[in-house]
């Protein structure tokens, strides 16, 4: 029997691993988080405001074989390594391991792999620590933090206009996203013209008058056509101008720059590209081995491990010349980075993408693909290009056309496929020499509003606002659209009316509170108790004393949403009946409730789906006449088991909870276990 115990979070990352550690470790997992705030207490917080905001914890849903097994297992073990992931939120994981299992203090050791392959788990193996309190406590804080917020305002928005949700990080986002549409409404478009002249090999546009320091600005078609009546069909070269420019490549991906480029270049979105690094992260089985391919994924670093850079350059040598070598780049320091551990980057330069892609699925080739092109392409020399510019005189009229040929590709040679590299090439030119065209065209434009966010541009935004933490943006895209607060269209996020409602809510009772820079404020107070320099429930305290009287306030002045009516009357009692939201969905009853309490039966089609989890009924489909979906037991009101999702005939293999099925994606109706 095995007397050292590791528990990881992840069941594929466990086999990875206990195949590196041979037979004296038993590996096994947690299935990620264990147990989770109750809704018990003072409001349902599961949290003692009254006594220093002691929280009160209790088994996630389905969790409980899971501990029990593990008590098991510490119980039979000399050693127990938590080697939950190397993050705040895994450090509060591992925190709650011991505190659960009854892990004594000289019984266990705190390992951290930030890449799973055979020598750096060894080495964190014989490295190991113990667990950080002052992470814990920052985690701990944003969890309550989070519990707080998104209980109270959530329970007041659903009050008031029939919201679903509201977070700390989740309605700052969604005023970003309707502040922006706003812009867009308000936005008073400005006229402006452009003069083109058309040559065989390129064209060149009017700028400016002689002499004039500055661009002439052509506002109207009058301003226009007076430049059109001035000017000939020959245009004279008056300067050429070549300059020699370089071109750097970029940083290493962090978790944030990841899902930027990684829904620019390959549309994937924030949750999948998370989905897809983890898996690559935590063990890939190739012909002879089971390794991670890539670094750990939720980092705010740009920093390369001197391990890496060294065989990285030597590669770079050896399979592209000494002079595509570059150097490590230094980013600026920024205050939000944590640089706990490197920037994403393949374990081995070796591993190239070509020689792993018949391990891979399609998405996973395209994501360690870009990773690894990325990581190699930021130690590669700069490109090199000419960049000419050619200025003609016509009648005192001048007009520019401009080019640009590489001369050394430098990073491009393994990263062109993200970044343009085509050439704008022109032909030679002569001062004085005449170039003569008998095509100039004219042309109205308008000046255009603000774009939309998309999704990788609103996690920009989040990022240099100091907002939430990169590792929980995934999420927070996720519950916005989920929670119908807004709607994609031309993959750009445009808010709904009630998405609308909901933060101009907020903005009248808490403006304070509901903004960028408190939001970023809190992100400071938090990092600064992860460094021991703040106390965590003082800082709880002075949040509470300050937005606890504002929600009382607000659920006895902020005006409720009237009901909308729907033009009949009730049979009861005559009172007009109204749409309501209820927990599946919209229903019709009467305006007059709780005097009178009619509700109109829907005409429903009843379609059964798999056999009820938790009774002996039967789980159906209920198709409302407003035409919202949901699968519960019909034995309700006696067993409330009920699904957004449809639910499939399964067990979900980690925790034993149904699973469902929504598009191609199968996951467990409880924990976050997944089936792409």
């Amino acid at each position: 029997m095995a007397k050292n115990l590791v528990i990881v979070e992840s069941p594929s990352k466990s086999k990875t691993i206990e195949k590196y550690l041979g037979k004296d470790y038993k590996v096994v997992s947690s299935k990620g988080h264990i147990r989770d705030l109750a809704t018990s207490g003072h409001l349902g917080l599961g949290v003692d405001v009254e006594n220093g905001f002691k929280p009160t914890y209790i088994p996630i849903k389905g969790k409980e074989k899971v501990i029990k097994d593990l008590k098991k297992d510490v119980k039979d073990s000399d050693m127990v390594y938590l080697a939950s992931d190397p993050d705040r939120e895994g450090e509060a994981i591992a925190w709650h391991l011991k505190d659960t299992l009854g892990i004594k203090d000289n019984q266990y050791k705190r390992v951290l792999f930030n890449e799973i392959t055979h020598d750096k788990v060894l080495e964190a193996m014989g490295n190991p620590t113990v667990i950080d309190d002052h992470l814990v406590k920052s985690q701990e804080t944003r969890r309550i933090l989070d519990r707080i917020i998104g209980f109270r305002l959530s329970k007041l928005l659903q009050a008031k206009i029939g919201a679903k949700s509201a977070g700390r990080v989740q309605s700052v986002a969604l005023k970003l996203i309707v502040d922006r549409e706003r812009e867009i409404e308000n936005f008073n478009p400005v006229e402006y013209w452009t003069i083109t002249a058309h040559f065989d090999q390129f064209d060149a546009n009017y700028f400016k008058v002689v002499d004039n320091k500055d661009e002439t600005k052509l506002d109207t078609e009058e301003e226009a056509d007076d430049v059109l009546a001035h000017i000939t069909d020959q245009y004279k070269v008056e300067n050429v101008d070549t300059k020699k420019t370089k071109r750097s490549s970029k940083f290493p991906f962090t978790t944030s720059t990841l899902q930027q480029e990684a829904s620019n270049k390959l549309g994937f979105p924030a949750r999948k590209t998370m989905s897809i690094a983890q898996k690559l992260y935590e063990g890939i089985d190739l012909e002879k081995e089971t390794v991670g391919l890539i670094t750990y994924m939720r980092t705010d670093s740009i920093r390369l491990s001197d391990d890496f850079v060294r065989p990285a350059m030597k590669y770079i040598e050896e399979e592209y010349g000494k002079e595509y070598v570059g150097y490590v780049k230094q980013a600026k320091k920024n205050d939000n980075v944590q640089d706990a551990h490197e920037g994403i980057r393949p374990t081995s330069v070796l591993r190239e993408p070509t020689k792993v892609k018949k391990y891979l699925s399609s998405d996973e080739f395209k994501l360690y693909s870009l990773i690894y092109k990325r990581t190699l392409a930021s130690l590669m020399a700069d490109a090199l290009l000419d960049q000419t510019t050619v200025i003609f005189n016509n009648q005192d009229y001048r007009f520019k056309t401009t080019g640009s040929v590489i001369t050394f590709e430098g990073y491009l040679k393994v990263y062109k496929d993200y970044e343009s590299s085509d050439d704008n090439r022109l032909p030679k030119f002569v001062v004085d020499e005449i170039h003569k065209t008998n095509d100039v065209e004219k042309e109205q434009h308008f000046t255009q509003p603000p774009a939309r966010y998309t999704e990788a541009r609103l996690i920009k935004e989040l990022e240099e606002l100091g907002i939430g933490r990169p590792s929980t943006y995934a999420t927070i895209i996720d519950t916005i659209k989920s929670h119908d607060f807004v709607t994609i269209e031309d993959k750009k996020f445009k808010p709904t009316t009630i998405g609308i409602e909901s933060t101009d809510k907020l903005q009248e009772k808490f403006s304070g509170i509901i903004n960028t820079s408190y939001t970023s404020e809190m992100e400071t107070d938090l990092d600064e108790i992860a460094e021991g320099h703040m106390v965590w429930n003082q800082v709880l305290s002075d949040f509470y004393q300050k937005f606890e009287p504002m929600v009382q306030d607000a659920f006895k002045t902020m005006e409720k949403k009237a009901a909308e009516e729907t033009g009949e009357v009730c049979p009861e009692c005559g009172s007009p009946l109204v749409i309501r939201k209820g927990k599946y969905g919209e229903f019709v009853a009467c305006s007059n409730y709780p005097t009178c309490k009619y509700i109109q039966k829907e005409e429903v089609e009843i379609v059964e789906i798999c056999d009820c989890p938790n009774c002996s009924g039967k789980i159906v489909e209920k198709k409302s006449r407003k035409g919202k979906v949901f699968y519960g037991c019909n034995n309700y009101p006696k067993c409330k088991t009920a699904y957004w999702d449809k639910p499939i005939d399964k067990k979900c293999p980690e925790c034993g909870e149904m699973l469902t099925e929504k598009g191609s994606i199968i996951k467990c109706s409880s924990c976050d276990y997944k089936e792409e």
